[in-house]
């Protein structure tokens, strides 16, 4: 078999395997450091706790933290094209670099082509099965990853797009938006991320990094505005230990932000 008949075959098996999911979702940001990841992981889980069968694949090649967040450990094992992901959560089932016998210290020292590559073997040869949802993460930025992601998913039913309300951040997230629309995927909103700190003490809140800079972005663009998100020491420490704070703290401000947040989402793609 030359690699041309190899593509195509992984081409079908790719089609073939994500025709059976129903809905699928990329979560970026224009820059790092704004918590997207904890963002795709929090609303992976909590769609897995409202009883979607839900997978999440982390396409971040060079800095893979899904397997961290979920305290999962495991490989990736399966024959002949045919993979299987690594059960996190009961209805939640993960793929990343993690799962490939990386150490925590090892450095994927790639260009382009290989990420573009096992992105697509991610896609193509995962058996994934019949899933209501899959939450794809990605790198910051608008390079390799989203879009291999987005153009081979072109019947995506659309991104969100996670900052912080800074306005370095505003800038890049406004980038993701065009990203989107240059690609003709639908963009589902934008998630203001650590939005302001409620004091411990006297429950007064402190903007941080400003605040409202992702609405108005929202507004600016025209695109839907998901919700604020606010800084929650608990979440970080859910995080390190593996568990999502939907998951460990239920009522917590940062799980009830990311709750409506869910519900808009849940919103938009059903009823779409």
């Amino acid at each position: 078999m030359n690699y041309q008949e190899e593509k195509d075959e992984q081409t079908l098996r790719l089609e073939e395997r994500m025709g059976l999911i129903k809905h699928k979702i990329l979560v970026m940001s224009g820059k790092g450091g704004v918590g997207k990841t904890s963002v795709a992981v929090n609303l992976a889980a909590g769609l897995a706790l409202r009883g979607y069968k839900t997978g999440i694949l982390d396409t971040d090649i060079h800095g893979p933290n899904i397997a961290k967040m979920l305290g999962v450990k495991g490989s990736l094992v399966g024959e002949d094209g045919a993979i299987d992901p690594v059960e996190a959560l009961p209805g939640l089932w993960a793929v990343s670099m993690a799962f490939t016998g990386m150490g925590d210290d090892d450095a994927m020292i790639w260009r382009g082509p290989l990420k573009i590559g096992v992105i697509r073997q991610f896609l193509a040869d995962i058996v994934w099965g019949d899933l209501d949802f899959l939450i794809i993460d990605s790198p910051p930025g608008t390079g390799d990853e989203p879009l291999t992601v987005c153009q081979l998913l072109p019947e995506m039913d659309g991104t969100i797009v996670v900052t912080t309300p800074q306005e370095v951040a505003i800038l890049d997230s406004r980038k993701s938006v065009t990203f989107g629309r240059r690609l003709s995927i639908p963009i589902l909103g934008i998630v203001e991320n650590m939005s302001g700190l409620v004091c411990p003490h006297c429950g007064e809140m402190i903007d941080l990094f400003g605040s409202g800079g992702g609405e108005r972005a929202a507004s600016d663009l025209g695109v839907p505005f998901l919700g604020r998100i606010p800084i929650d020491p608990q979440a970080v420490k859910d995080s390190d230990a593996g568990t999502p704070i939907v998951i460990a703290h239920r009522d917590s401000p940062a799980s009830r932000a990311l709750n409506l947040i869910l519900d808009r989402v849940e919103d938009a793609v059903i009823a779409a």
